[in-house]
């Protein structure tokens, strides 16, 4: 396991020798240490990212296509032992952790085909006196900060279409799971990206660590994946310089369940919605709207599913839902649920954290959850469902839409026309009809309103790491 930095295609300590200790969340106990780097260190990489860059936009779509193509395939090869990598800090049942790296995968395949197809445009201006000629080029070097609960999958969505189109990276991965990262980072250059392209730099100061980066001339582009609160800092920091950004930020997602669902298949989208990946997804349904005459049976089955689930070690056979990243998480998700109690909710299921090594909570359903619960407006991150029944639909979509996020949605009914009309009033950017998966790198991804700009995936998301260049040309 590599405990370094990597930084112009070396492997270093950070300059100041400091080290940051890494938990394993399922016994809460130090497994590792990785160097920790300076604001000097982010600034080295960005020199070394500058000079990589450089002659990468200058090489052939092709020859950038079949590096990425390359990448795709040397971490398939190595899904068990990311796999591992990623359920040891992270947490997730490796199940879920396998499927994050093949998810991760994917966004080489489909960015190694996506490099040679960045369609340009020329055509003859309306006075007829010259031509109008469009093209994109790659924006430079873009800083990337991503987050603990995918370690690699968020790293890959952003590297794969940014390399795609001509651009170095420099990366401050979480400090809760910086080993993928670095892992990731160093399998990529065995698959053939030029060294200095990709950089990685964990750090325990970020603040400091993001300016220095992002004051660097070189940077033109920031990409974060993280909180709503977090973004809103580094939007304000990259004003100063005029920034291009892509926020992926946070989410409170509804989950409509319509009287005329098919409640099995309803219990079974939600319990993918709900606890892929231990609940700690942004895309994970947060508020569960039920039509009122089906709100019991429904509140009840999902019960039954949740209590079944076995909770524990991520590698454990059998485990489905892992620990939660941190004290802090157990303390902000019991908070949430007991004030959903406080205000007249009941626990189906579940309702404590659970005592003993590591950070684990057992998996909730809330009945009766009034829409005044501070637990309908936060996003939880963690294995609990507040169901709130309904029984007009209109005031179901005012409620869906009562919030300053806008990433996922989920509808349930047997009335497909119904449920793609509800779907297209919810304010989100990304909709599950009858389904509770969503995510794909063929499709483009993001958010409305405060959860995010721009969009990651799909042909979409690689002009997100390009700067349109209009030249008028006469001949």
């Amino acid at each position: 396991m590599q405990t370094q930095m990597l930084i112009g295609g070396e492997w270093r300590e950070g300059s100041d020798a400091e080290r940051i200790p890494v938990l394993n969340p399922a016994t809460g106990e130090v497994f590792a240490e990785v160097a920790a780097g300076t604001p000097a260190d982010a600034v080295a990489a960005v020199e070394a990212a500058d000079l990589a860059q450089k002659s990468w936009a200058a090489t052939a779509p092709r020859v950038r296509s079949e590096v990425l193509r390359s990448c795709f395939e040397t971490l398939i090869d190595h899904t068990d032992e990311l796999a591992q990598l990623i359920t040891t800090e992270h947490g997730k049942p490796l199940a879920d952790a396998k499927a994050e790296v093949t998810y991760a995968s994917e966004f080489f395949r489909w960015n190694a085909e996506e490099a040679v197809r960045i369609e340009g445009t020329i055509k003859t201006a309306p006075n007829g006196l010259h031509k109008m000629i469009v093209h994109h080029q790659p924006v430079g070097v873009v800083v990337m900060v991503t987050p603990w609960n995918f370690p690699a999958a968020m790293i890959t969505r952003k590297v794969a279409p940014a390399l795609a189109a001509g651009n170095a990276a420099v990366i401050k991965p979480p400090k809760e799971t910086p080993f993928t990262a670095l892992r990731v980072a160093q399998l990529l250059e065995e698959a053939g990206v030029p060294p200095g392209l990709v950089n990685v730099v964990p750090t325990a100061n970020s603040g400091a660590w993001f300016d220095a980066a992002t004051d660097q001339r070189a940077v033109r582009m920031v990409s974060f994946t993280g909180s709503t609160e977090v973004g809103r800092v580094l939007l304000k920091r990259c004003a100063d310089r005029v920034l291009k950004t892509g926020m992926e930020l946070g989410g409170n997602a509804p989950f409509v369940v319509f009287a005329d669902a098919d409640l099995d298949a309803a219990v079974d989208g939600a319990m993918t919605a709900k606890m892929r990946h231990s609940a700690e997804a942004c895309t994970a349904a947060n508020r569960m709207f039920v039509e009122a005459s089906v709100a019991d049976e429904f509140t009840a089955r999902l019960a039954v599913a949740m209590g079944a689930m076995k909770v524990g070690n991520g590698m454990d056979e059998g485990v489905a839902c892992g620990p939660m990243i941190n004290a802090g998480a157990i303390e902000t998700i019991d908070s949430l649920v007991q004030g959903a109690i406080g205000a007249g909710a009941s626990a189906a299921v579940g309702g404590a954290p659970i005592d003993g090594p590591g950070f684990f909570y057992q998996p909730t359903v809330l009945g009766g959850v009034s829409m005044e619960s501070p637990i309908t407006r936060e996003e939880i991150f963690g294995p609990v469902a507040p169901v709130i029944p309904f029984t007009d639909a209109d005031q179901m979509v005012d409620w869906a839409n009562d919030t300053e996020m806008g990433l996922a949605a989920y509808v349930f009914s047997g009335d497909v026309a119904r449920a793609m009309a509800v779907g297209e009033r919810i304010h989100a950017g990304v909709v599950g009809i009858n389904r509770g998966a969503m995510s794909d790198p063929a499709a483009p991804f993001g958010g409305m309103k405060q959860s995010g700009l721009g969009r990651e995936g799909a042909h979409e998301g690689i002009f997100e790491f390009c700067e349109t260049q209009y030249i008028a040309a006469a001949w």
